[in-house]
Order: structure tokens, then sequence, then C-alpha cells
């Protein structure tokens, strides 16, 4: 089973912002790679401590975690969650080691971090697509195929080291103060910090050499999802500048198709079953409909207008594996607006019937007990 995000940086729930900054720095500076080379323990719990962080700093991402734990970012089908590589780290929280690893330089040959340099590996932007789920689908998991228009680098694109920063990515200031001189480095606003410029690009490219391109993508959906949910699927978002550089994410946002007959309350559903009163009094058996098929229940002779027949395990699956909700089934005793003469005359007779004056038993539940066994 995957550790725990908060144990992984030794915090608690109730860790502010600033605390989890703190605890991931002190983390990924005992485990960096030039603290620990040739350390795999070492480098997978550098790993761990930033996707640790990458969820927990993020105030969506943490919302998700804390409701649905791991399941909300890893389900098998190619989301992230586990799969950070040194580039992600490094691309994506360098300026949180400040200086401890000589000014923000990394060696260890990840993706062309090297020694100081400055040198940084973009990432493309992220792309973010709405994907329609039916109730059945999300019960079940899914596995859709979607279009996306996506920028890419151009066949034919070529880059030269950058004159201005000498592919370092970071320009040098030097400033005469009361103090001294004093020397900065900032980002080399030629090339954007990745030392590298374009030297040719083919016509249909952009300045940057990218072009639009519709991709196919296929997105294993785990069951259990709930509408608003996001799901990351790693590289398929921008390509980014530069020969060295990576590609974005497509973040995938779930929006729950409402079923025609099944109400969906977390895991659990609910139906509305009408009978007559026939039906009611002498019993029947009626086909329902679940989100894996239709199925028979009986209906016991003398049941009451508001009875909760609850179907085991024939809810919505939970995504944190724990099994599945159940089906509420809501019988109401429907009463005919408009009556024929015999009709009338029939439940005229009854009106003085014993037999069909309201005679609770004590195991009957009120509407306010059934209620809170619904929710309970």
């Amino acid at each position: 089973m995957k550790k725990d995000f908060y144990e992984i940086l030794g915090i608690d729930k109730s860790a502010t912002p600033e605390q989890i900054k703190k605890a991931y720095r002190k983390k990924a500076i005992e485990y960096h790679p030039d603290k620990n080379p040739g350390d795999k323990e070492a480098e997978e719990k550098f790993k761990l401590a930033a996707e640790a962080y990458e969820v927990l700093s993020d105030p969506d991402k943490k919302a998700r975690y804390d409701q649905y734990g791991h399941a909300a970012f890893e389900n098998g089908g190619g989301f992230n969650g586990g799969g950070m590589n040194m580039d992600d780290i490094f691309s994506q929280f360098g300026d949180i080691f400040g200086s401890a690893f000589g000014g923000g330089g990394f060696s260890g040959g990840f993706g062309g971090f090297g020694g100081g340099a400055g040198q940084r590996r973009m990432k493309g932007s992220n792309l973010r697509i709405k994907v329609k789920l039916t109730l059945e689908e999300i019960a079940n998991g899914v596995e859709k195929k979607v279009k996306v228009k996506r920028k890419v680098r151009a066949q034919g694109v070529s880059y030269k080291t950058c004159s201005t920063c000498n592919g370092s990515g970071q320009v040098m200031k030097i400033t005469n103060t009361i103090l001294g001189r004093m020397q900065t480095a900032s980002t080399c606003h030629v090339c954007g910090g990745t030392g590298q410029i374009i030297e040719s690009r083919p016509p249909q490219a952009d300045a940057q050499g990218m072009i639009l391109q519709d991709d196919a993508v296929s997105i294993k959906i785990p069951a259990g999802v709930a509408d608003g949910m996001q799901l990351k699927v790693s590289g398929k978002g921008n390509d980014a500048p530069g020969a060295n550089s990576i590609p974005g994410d497509l973040i995938v946002v779930i929006e729950e198709v409402e079923h025609d007959t099944l109400k969906r309350e977390g895991e659990n559903l609910h139906l509305d079953l009408y009978i007559s009163f026939a039906e009611a009094a002498l019993g029947t058996s009626k086909e329902i409909e679940t989100v894996n098929g239709k199925v028979r229940i009986k209906l016991e002779e003398g049941i009451q207008s508001g009875k909760i027949l609850r179907l085991k395990g024939k809810g919505v699956p939970s995504i944190n594996s724990y099994g599945n909700g159940d089906l509420l089934v809501h019988v109401n005793v429907w009463t005919p607006k408009t009556l024929s003469k015999e009709q009338r005359q029939f439940f005229e007779k009854s009106l003085t019937d014993d037999n069909f004056v309201p005679h609770p038993e004590k195991s009957d539940k009120s509407f306010f007990e059934k209620v809170k066994d619904m929710f309970s």
C-alpha cells in the first residue's frame, strides 16, 4: 500500500502551506541526488517527497487527496501519481532549494541540470478537457478515446546555444552598491532559461517552432469517480520550446450525466418505485433498473408507502476500493386521482371497514426515523 503523503513529509493534515513547503525542502535536501550519489533508496524518497509536495501544496489537489486518498490520482490508467521523474521535479520545484546546491543548479545528469549552470528544462503548458460519463460508466469504469488539439514541435526544427547566456539559461548582473559589488542571476530573457534558441524552422511552424496537431488520447477512467473530479494524463499537454523540453499534462475534468431514474448520493443510489393500492395490498414482484442491468425484487403483501428496501452492493464502487454502495428503493403507493362509480362505491364501503383503518405497529418506523436510517 502506498505511503500517506502527510507521513512522507512528516506533517499532519492541519499543516499550513508554509509548513508544507518547509517540510518538503527539508526532505528534498536530505535525499537530494547530489548528497546521495548512486543511492537508489534516497532517490526514491526524493521522488516521493516531491510527489507529496506536488499534491499537498495545491489547495484543489489537497482537498481531493483528503477526500479520496491516493485513488484521486492513481488509477492505473496513465494518470500521474508516483510517476514523477527528476525532470518533472527540478522543472517544477527547483526554486524551493534556493542556494542549497550551488545557486539553484543540479548535477547528477538529470535532463541537463548540470553543475550549477542554472539551465532549466522547460515544461509545456497543461491542457484541460471535460469528459461526460453516464452513471453506468462511472459505476463500471470506462476507457474513453478523445481528440486533443495540442502544440507539438514541428519536424525539422533545430536549436542552437543561446549566445546571450551561453547556454546557461541565466544572465549575471553586477551592481555597485554602498556595500560593494553585488552579483545577481536572473533567467535569460532571450531563451527563457532553456539555454537554447531556434536555429531553423519550417514555414508552417510558429515563432517557437510549434504546430497545432490533433492527437487521439486513450483515457482509462476508474470506477467510482465523481462529478468535478480532475484526473491527469502525463505528457499529453502542449510541448515546450527546446530540444530537451518535456510536454505538459492533460487535465481531465469529470462531468456526470444525470440518470433518468437513479439518483446518486456518494456511493449510494436512490430509486423511487411507484406501486398501486392493489399491488401494495396483495404483494407483487417488480423489475427495477440498476447500474448493472435489471433485477427483480419481491414486495410482500401489505407493504406500506414510504418503505425503503436496501439492495446491498448495488450502488457505485468506492474509488478507494472500499466496496460498493447500496441501492435504496423507496416504495410509494400511488393514489388514483379519478375513480369509476364502482371503485368509488368500493372505497366508500371500506371507510367503515376496520381492516382499512390505519393501525401502525411499533416496528413501523416514522418518516424521520427512515431519513435518519438512510443517512446513517
